[in-house]
């Protein structure tokens, strides 16, 4: 016994998976009004009688194709919070940086004369090397421990 050719399709025999997706269909067309109960019922009743792709064709070809899904929209990204490492890190430098910026200001002022902006010198220094460890990601704790090569 041969397999149909292509052209023989519509004879091919449905299984179970075929009719439920027919019914489905059938549902979504109830659902937007373009049958009532009783024709509903009835095409059923065809759906579940169908022995080939033919037979269950019939039952919604008069029918507009389902619409195409929409794609997912992509889940927006949230704005990630930095690392606790990086925070741990430069924390302690803005608020000694500006605690230094908050006394240059006040000697400032209560001299009357702007005094040399002797702040740079704190916040200078340790600012370039938080940078550099941040950057070269040195400053992770998955780093502690490791050595040069």
């Amino acid at each position: 016994m041969s397999a149909p050719m292509s052209g023989d399709r519509h004879e091919l025999r449905i299984g179970d998976a075929e009719r439920e997706r027919t019914q489905g269909l059938l549902r979504t067309h109830v659902g937007a009004g373009r049958l009532d109960l009783a024709e509903f019922e009835s095409r059923l009743d065809a759906v579940w009688s169908a022995r080939t792709r033919a037979d269950l064709d019939a039952v919604v070809r008069d029918l507009p194709a389902p619409p195409v899904p929409m794609p997912p929209r992509p889940a927006t990204v949230a704005r990630r919070l930095p690392p606790p490492t990086l925070v741990a890190m430069w924390a302690p430098w803005a608020l000694v940086g500006a605690i230094s910026l908050v006394v240059w200001l006040a000697t400032s002022v209560g001299t009357g004369s702007a005094q040399p902006f002797w702040p740079v010198w704190v916040i200078g220094p340790w600012g370039g090397m938080l940078l550099l460890a941040t950057l070269t990601g040195r400053g992770s704790p998955c780093s502690a421990g490791r050595t040069s090569p």
